[in-house]
């Protein structure tokens, strides 16, 4: 049977709780790997904690956004992380994709679509013209033309992504309850992976409060 993937999205940055989290995750129904954003990334002992975190996967949640060499030169200063996965928008454009990918080595690259906090009405007080769908359908479509490893996007985008991009799917904005946030495109883990995700993100859901609790949670979830 195949494992449902989480990835635990570490936002603090208290090691002891990150520690806490890598501890009380380990289990034999979910597979859990480790995201870690600006927040922790940018930390005074972030960069430590990630250079001795053995046997783990783990997500550098970058977001690059910026002109191809700075990218590419960016993704090289964090090489020796050896993270196995690493974040870059899209929104970068093609060439800045193109030259991240040749230089990302064994650490797969994964595009960010239209954030899941941006609704249609957030898009269009940016300046888009298309609506939230067209768009992560086009940067779905530069995504494979630039040959990257995997995907970022909502669950609601899944099926539509999917059609046009043949990889990895992770998809944030995942939400046990009604409660969205600061989410504006939300789905729950059922919904997600019914849709197709290979790995959801889950933060707060799994991190806050008794975290064993919530991953039997998790695990009834699935099991409907």
């Amino acid at each position: 049977m195949k494992k449902n993937k989480v990835f635990v999205a570490c936002d603090t940055t208290d090691i002891r709780k990150i520690k806490k989290i890598i501890k009380e995750t380990q289990n034999k129904e979910i597979f859990f790997g480790y995201k870690f954003g600006l927040e922790f990334l940018n930390s005074k002992n972030g960069r430590k904690f990630i250079q001795n975190l053995k046997k783990q996967i783990t997500f550098g949640d970058f977001k690059f956004s910026d002109i191809p060499n700075t990218c590419t030169s960016a993704i090289k200063a964090v090489s020796d992380l050896k993270f196995n996965y690493i974040t870059m928008h899209i929104n970068a454009g093609f060439k800045a994709l193109k030259e991240a990918k040749k230089v990302a080595g064994k650490t797969k690259l994964v595009g960010v679509t239209i954030l899941t906090s941006l609704n249609n009405k957030a898009i269009k007080e940016i300046g888009f013209n298309k609506n939230v769908k067209e768009l992560v359908i086009h940067q779905a479509k530069l995504a494979t033309k630039a040959k990257l490893d995997a995907i970022v996007c909502s669950a609601q985008e899944v099926k539509l992504v999917k059609k046009v991009f043949k990889k990895e799917i992770i998809t944030p904005g995942i939400r046990l309850n009604s409660k969205k946030d600061d989410q504006k495109r939300v789905l729950t883990p059922y919904e997600a992976y019914k849709n197709g995700a290979d790995w959801l993100v889950i933060g707060r859901d799994v991190t806050k409060g008794n975290i064993k609790n919530n991953i039997q949670k998790l695990i009834n979830h699935l099991d409907k």
